[in-house]
């Protein structure tokens, strides 16, 4: 039987690195889109995801990669 969550998990992560995919190199989006790739791709559901996510460092890229991570869940939810 399949987790439905960790599926939850690598479609945001794919949507997160098309995200990333999309922005410039060194630019906080893709940062932050990336940490949320990253994030999604590596546990096990959304909640470690997003507990995962509040130990992104430094302060500007764990706001940008928590809002996204948000927006992401909420258009996916």
């Amino acid at each position: 039987m399949t987790n439905p969550h960790t599926h939850d998990n690598l479609d945001l992560a794919a949507k997160a690195q098309e995200l990333a995919d999309n922005e410039l190199a060194g630019l906080l989006d893709r940062t932050a889109a990336k940490s949320v790739a990253i994030t999604c791709a590596t546990t096990r559901d959304l909640t470690e995801a997003r507990d995962a996510l509040d130990g992104v460092s430094p302060d500007e890229v764990r706001q940008a990669a928590l809002a996204l991570f948000d927006r992401l869940t909420t258009q996916t939810g």
